[in-house]
Formats: structure tokens, C-alpha cells, sequence
């Protein structure tokens, strides 16, 4: 049986990208004989300037979108990452196993830091320090597979280097992980910047398709989504990212290949209406499933509460070994 963990970061409302990069791949991981932790990363939302009761609803809707995308709490085990105090005790472990430079190299900690510098703000410890708690995230649990987006198979990679270095130094501990990210639409990018990631953060939503997105929203972006000057569709995707981006969307929501499907357009209105009608039949029992469970939040924050528990029980003596491998008394 292999274990699995994956936790999505309620700094946003979730979007497509989210769901066809990760979601759905965790939902599809239910089929296996394995078992799976999936985590609201709520404590990875505060390495930036943030509205604390925005944080709190975005992370209650993360995990009510995610039971409504088709976790089943029954087979997975769901819930808020500040609910398990074992992340924390872990990731202080693991700092002291990081090195500056490593954490100064992650690509996410340059962008975001070149961003809030060149906004006026101070760029916070957290943020460099953030992939270190992700290591723990994963580590903890003694997990094997990751299921992730393109843009964070860099810091599985840090995990992984912190687990062997861990180890080799105080004796095995942790279970190196590896990540698997989905063959198609791994990094769904944003409609209108087709050479940027589709980002939940972003403040401008005019390229991004949300999970709850009204029909006639989705349609409107998918129709305004920027494509190519040259005529006829073609899969290429550092020549024309913009038609890659809508084939690789209409291949994750059909079951095609991006490649194969590009042979059946001539031009990109009747491609564009394709991919709004795939998105929208996608999404839609999404939304019908997210507003009955919004209904009922006691019902969700029950759920939250007892995977907290499974979680606990789980990593609790993972980090008590840890601890004690480096020399620390448990109690």
C-alpha cells in the first residue's frame, strides 16, 4: 500500500488549473488500494500581506471544493494543516537540516519576492522558509507519492534532498518521497498570459476560470482567451502557447491528446466554444455538489476535525522519531 499526500493553499479561490493540475488527480487516486492525505494548507497562506478572515473562508471552501471535486472522506483522510501541530514541530527539525542558499535558489521565492519588493512590501522570513514546512508536510506522514503541479515538483525535490540528508546524518527516519504530476494539463496557464501559470493569487481574474464560475463566466473567458496571429491550430507549445494552452485544456476535460485534436480545427472560434463547453460540463457537478455541502458547514467542519485526528495519529510518533534522531528529549 503506498501512502499519498498532496495540500492545496487557500491564498486564493480555487481554479481550473488547481483542479485539472492536482485536484482531480487526487480524486482519481481514491481508485487505488492506497492511502491518502489531502490538506488544506492554511499556515503556507500567511508568507504573505493577507486579510486573516479571508484566509479562514478560503480555507473552509478549499476543503468544501475538494469534497465536492469527489474526496471522499470515508476513503481519504481530509483537513486543515494548522489543525496538526505535528507540521510545525517538524518543520523547525528540518530548518535546522536546510541550508540558506537551497532555499534562496526555490524559483516560487524569487518570483514572490521580486514581486512584493517591487510592490513596496517587506518580503517575510516565512516566505523563504515555506518550502521547509512543505518538507514537513510531506515527510511527516512517511509519504511516498506526491501528487503535485509542475510548478512545485521543485520543492518535492527539497523534500526529498532534506529526507536522505536527514537521514544520512542521524539515521533513517523519513521515507523519501517522489512526486507525479498528471500527463496532460499539469500546468494549466492563465487565457489571457498564456505563458504564465493559471495562479489562484492573482488579483486580476480575467484569464482565470474559477471552480465556481457562473456557465456565461467561463464561456466569456474561454471565447477572450488570447491565441496566435498565425492561422490554423497547431500544438506547439513555446511557438504558440496560446492554442496549447486552450488544446491542453480541452484534452484534459475530453480524454484526448492536445496534439491530436489540434488536427481538427481550422481556425480558433470553433476550438474556443469547444474548450467552453468542455470546462463548463467539467466543472459543472462541481458547483451543484459545492452548493449543497456550503449549505451545511458543521457538516464540513466535522469532517475537518476528525481527519485531524487520523492525521495526528499518523505523524505524531514520524516526528517524535525525528526528534529524537536529532537529539531532542520526547517527552
Amino acid at each position: 500500500m503506498t501512502r499519498i499526500f498532496s495540500g492545496i493553499k487557500p491564498s486564493g479561490h480555487l481554479t481550473l488549473g488547481n483542479y485539472l493540475g492536482a485536484v482531480r488527480q487526487w480524486v482519481a487516486t481514491e481508485q487505488r488500494p492506497d492511502e491518502a492525505l489531502f490538506c488544506v494548507v492554511d499556515l503556507h497562506a500567511l508568507t504573505v500581506e493577507h486579510d486573516p478572515a479571508r484566509v479562514r473562508r478560503l480555507s473552509r471552501q478549499a476543503a468544501t471544493l475538494l469534497l465536492a471535486a469527489g474526496l471522499d472522506p470515508r476513503v481519504c483522510t481530509l483537513f486543515v494543516q494548522s489543525h496538526v501541530d505535528e507540521h510545525t514541530r517538524l518543520a523547525y527539525v528540518l530548518e535546522c537540516t536546510a541550508a540558506d542558499g537551497e532555499l534562496r535558489r526555490m524559483i516560487q521565492y524569487k518570483e514572490k519576492a521580486a514581486k512584493a519588493q517591487a510592490a513596496g512590501e517587506g518580503v517575510r522570513l516565512s516566505l523563504l522558509t515555506y518550502p521547509v514546512l512543505m518538507a514537513a508536510d510531506i515527510l511527516a506522514y512517511g509519504t511516498e507519492e506526491v501528487p503535485v503541479g509542475e510548478d512545485q515538483r521543485q520543492h518535492v525535490e527539497l523534500t526529498r534532498d532534506l529526507a536522505v540528508r536527514f537521514n544520512q546524518r542521524y539515521g533513517y527516519t523519513f521515507t523519501v518521497p517522489r512526486a507525479t504530476t498528471p500527463a496532460v494539463a499539469a500546468r494549466v496557464m492563465d487565457l489571457q498570459q498564456p505563458t504564465s501559470k493559471m495562479g489562484k493569487s492573482e488579483a486580476v481574474g480575467s484569464g482565470i476560470v474559477y471552480l465556481l464560475d457562473e456557465p456565461e463566466v467561463i464561456t466569456k473567458k474561454v471565447m477572450r482567451a488570447v491565441t496566435d496571429n498565425e492561422g490554423g491550430v497547431v500544438y506547439e507549445r513555446e511557438d504558440r502557447p496560446g492554442a496549447a494552452n486552450l488544446l491542453d485544456i480541452l484534452a484534459a476535460c475530453t480524454g484526448g491528446d492536445p496534439a491530436v485534436l489540434a488536427g481538427g480545427y481550422s481556425g480558433y472560434g470553433q476550438l474556443k466554444r469547444d474548450v467552453a463547453e468542455a470546462v463548463v460540463e467539467t466543472l459543472r457537478p462541481v458547483r451543484q455538489r459545492h452548493a449543497e455541502l456550503a449549505a451545511d458547514p458543521a457538516a464540513v467542519d466535522a469532517v475537518l476535525r476528525a481527519g485531524a485526528e487520523r492525521a495526528r495519529a499518523i505523524a505524531r510518533p514520524v516526528v517524535d522519531r525525528a526528534y529524537e534522531a536529532i537529539g531532542l528529549l520526547v517527552p
